[in-house]
């Protein structure tokens, strides 16, 4: 692999050193399986390459279109799901600078640039998922010493492996805020605390502020938890889930074939000498690979009409784009989880009982699919696209839809 700690360009869609660092992340991936080993170093590597910045325009290192963005997450997903998911906080703060959400947008975008890392602590469990009507419990104080924050967040996705964290807090009037503080600052307690049997490496547990000390410039401006007039951002965020999966589903297809060419016996009934020449074996990898190709199909047509609404921004038409983008993305949702959480089952029919053996971690593919999907019921997705179908009811506009 290219050292890429010498690399001074930021690296681009489609070049020769994204793909190295695609297979440099891949490559560890089953080791950081078999050991528990969370990816700092995967995750270091992608700091160095500027990974990060690959959405910030050309001049600043970037150029890459929302759908070339949406490919990537397929590819990372591909090469391991969790690093794909600790960096989706960044690039959903990095499309909201993009979109101006910010008074310091520009100064933030210029530290996207130099290859940092911004993750989100903004969840809280007191309140319902989704609502936007209640004080955050995570509060600002004066105190002699000044400003100090105090509260937990949790379900904080990525934020052990973040330079920068934006936190949604309570300000020392009462007042809704965000400020974006250093991850290392003392206070700041990042324990690696998510038991989840799927994306096991992901930071998705808490994130404990215990009296940090808040200065000036740590104000990133008004909390914006009462949502965006349009469902942009969460249809951001949950493209991002489904392309995650698609790239899962590839790489279950790919395992497929690995798998069948590594067994020299074939069932004691089958149709052919070797595995690879049975008709039933050659089904099941055909199907595997047809529902991949139709799940990366439904992301990418999602992820396009969420670039014609951030094409659209500012203009009359952009409300109708970013709609239209919501709705594909929930009807993606709907068919993407019953495709994956099918083949992930079905990947054990190229083999025998060599196939369920731990050291082949092929379970690994269902438990991450399983835990992204969680992310809200592919019913839910059903019934908003049902009741837009049948009363043109708009789908709820929060990051949790």
């Amino acid at each position: 692999m290219t050292d890429l700690a010498e690399a001074t360009a930021a690296v681009t869609y489609g070049s020769p050193r994204l793909r190295e660092l695609i297979e440099h992340i891949a490559q560890g991936a089953l080791g950081r399986d078999e050991r528990d080993e969370l990816p700092f170093e995967a995750i270091d590597a992608v700091r160095r390459a500027r990974l990060g910045a690959i959405r910030l325009p050309v001049a600043q290192g970037g150029g890459a279109s929302l759908v070339e963005l949406y490919k990537l997450f397929i590819e990372l997903g591909a090469a391991d799901s969790n690093v794909a998911h600790i960096l989706r906080s960044h690039f959903g703060v990095v499309e909201n600078l993009l979109r101006g959400t910010g008074p310091g947008a520009a100064r933030w975008l210029e530290h996207v640039a130099r290859g940092e890392l911004i993750g989100s602590a903004a969840t809280e469990l007191g309140a319902k998922a989704g609502a936007t009507d209640f004080p955050y419990e995570t509060t600002i104080t004066r105190t002699p010493d000044g400003q100090r924050l105090n509260g937990t967040k949790h379900y904080t996705t990525g934020s052990l492996y973040m330079d920068w964290l934006l936190v949604s807090a309570t300000g020392v009037d009462g007042e809704k805020t965000q400020l974006i503080l250093p991850g290392d600052r003392p206070g700041v307690h990042r324990p690696n605390d998510w038991d989840g049997f799927g994306q096991r490496f992901t930071g998705s547990g808490t994130v404990t502020f215990e009296d940090v000390a808040i200065h000036p410039e740590d104000y990133f401006g008004t909390d914006a938890s009462a949502g965006d007039a349009l469902p942009y951002p969460a249809t951001f965020f949950h493209i991002q889930l489904n392309a995650m999966i698609a790239g899962i589903l590839r790489r279950v297809a790919s395992d497929a074939v690995e798998q069948v060419h590594r067994r020299t016996r074939a069932f004691y009934h089958a149709n052919a000498d070797t595995p690879a020449d049975d008709p039933i074996v050659q089904y099941s990898v055909g199907l595997l690979h047809s529902q991949a190709f139709a799940a990366e199909a439904l992301v990418l047509t999602a992820g396009a009409a969420l670039q014609e609404a951030y094409a659209a921004h500012g203009t009359p038409e952009e409300a109708e784009l970013s709609l239209r983008a919501a709705l594909l993305n929930a009807k993606a949702k709907v068919v993407i989880d019953e495709l994956a959480n099918r083949a992930t089952s079905e990947l054990f029919d190229v083999g025998g009982g060599s196939l369920v053996r731990r050291g082949a971690h092929l379970d690994r593919h269902w438990r991450n699919i399983r835990a992204i999907a969680a992310h809200n019921p592919k019913t839910l997705k059903a019934v908003v696209v049902g009741r837009h179908a049948l009363h043109g009811t708009p789908p709820p506009n929060q990051g949790f839809f």
